[in-house]
């Protein structure tokens, strides 16, 4: 008498972090059949944030996911960048979407905090285990299965593992080394942080720019409160730029000093802020994004920098991906060679759109870049954006 055949056994998945591309590749890997967990350091999604954007082919993966709806009614609707001078005398303005190459109609500008909840309501109840306040701290993989160390003492074991942890990947350092070898500075340090809105400035953002160093506020529709920007040229190694808070606010300050607008109240609110979050302008590029039976995805395999405009984007698209060639290959090392075979190059067409000759136009570091600007914002105001920006639209 023949035995029926047992089921197969579902494949463990360790996800590290829970920002975008986390919770994505959880979301197809649970609709794959994948028993998948989720960890993250911080106590809980964070909500709220500064405005991302969901452009391009990422706009049909969240609308095969079923959650274009919910994303499209959170649309921001930002209208213009406008940019003044050291008295706060109007230099020009730009529409946003025509400056950083939007399609109008299409893409969708949300606040990160949105996208990540609707991406974690999506999955918390089907199944995918998400445990907050904990993170990885060790890992081996012995090539039958991966052994995961948590900062809490839990000890357990993973068919596959995926950092999808950031800039400064936990997981990536664990398995390829340090983030120094993977970093490309692109040039600049900024801050971002919020503070109140005394202008009543709503859907757009000031911009006042001088050589090297750059300040702004960004106003989300009609908030109470605005987003303060300050980014300065230096040439610092990204990865020691990023670390000690108190020296990062000191550098600012000095690198900001004598500088005119609205810079030092912006400079004064940076110090008090209680959601600063300050880094160098880089990107990671990686030979490699998997090794064995771990593999990367989104900033921690190869973050664009905001200059792009990509970053989400990409972490959708990649997670996508990734989650389809894990659930169509047995060998998960075959499954990771695909996924970068095909997300690949659309990851470093992306990744060029911040060393463009557009990025100039808004984080100016020289005076000739300043008086380009001025001609270009000189030439809208004459004729309209039309063909200015067609190099910065979304692959």
């Amino acid at each position: 008498m023949s035995k029926a055949a047992l089921p197969a056994r579902r494949r463990s998945v360790f996800i590290s972090g829970a920002s975008i591309a986390g919770p994505a590749l959880a979301f197809w890997l649970d609709r794959h059949g994948f028993d998948v967990t989720v960890v993250e350091r911080a106590p809980t999604i964070r909500t709220g944030g500064y405005p991302i954007d969901v452009r391009g082919t990422a706009i049909d993966v969240v609308e095969r996911m079923g959650l274009l709806p919910p994303v499209r009614a959170a649309h921001i609707a930002s209208r213009a960048m406008t940019f003044v001078d050291g008295a706060g005398a109007v230099i020009g303005s730009i529409p946003i979407y025509e400056a950083i190459g939007s399609e109008t109609g299409r893409d969708v500008e949300l606040p990160r905090g949105t996208l990540a909840t609707l991406l974690y309501d999506a999955t918390r109840n089907s199944g995918v285990d998400y445990r907050f306040s904990d993170s990885i701290d060790t890992l081996h993989d012995d090539g039958a299965g991966v052994d995961i160390g948590f900062a809490s003492g839990r000890q357990e074991r993973y068919d596959i593992v995926i950092g999808a942890d950031g800039l400064h990947s936990r997981t990536r350092h664990l398995v390829f080394g340090p983030e120094e070898q993977f970093t490309h500075s692109l040039g600049f340090c900024f801050s971002l942080f919020s503070m109140p809105n005394d202008r009543g400035l709503s859907h757009g953002g000031i911009v006042h720019a001088e050589a090297g160093r750059t300040a702004g506020i960004w106003a989300v529709q009609d908030s109470p409160k605005v987003f303060g920007f300050l980014a300065f040229a230096t040439d610092e190694a990204p990865v020691s730029a990023s670390r000690d808070a108190e020296k990062h606010i000191l550098r600012t300050r000095e690198a900001f000093a004598g500088m005119g607008w609205e810079v030092q109240r912006l400079l004064d609110a940076m110090a008090t802020a209680d959601d600063l979050y300050f880094d160098s302008v880089s990107q990671i590029r990686m030979p490699r994004w998997s090794k064995g039976r771990v593999a990367l995805v989104g900033d921690a395999a190869f973050a664009p920098s905001f200059r792009s405009g990509q970053g989400t984007s990409l972490a959708l698209v990649g997670a996508y991906v990734l989650a389809g060639e894990l659930a169509t290959h047995d060998n998960p090392e075959d499954a990771f060679a695909a996924y970068e075979r095909l997300t690949r190059p659309f990851v470093e067409a992306n990744q060029a759109l911040a060393t463009d000759g557009n990025g100039a136009f808004f984080l100016p570091r020289t005076q000739k870049d300043i008086e380009t600007r001025d001609r270009i914002l000189a030439e809208i105001a004459r004729n309209g954006t039309a063909g200015m920006f067609d190099d910065t639209r979304a692959c």
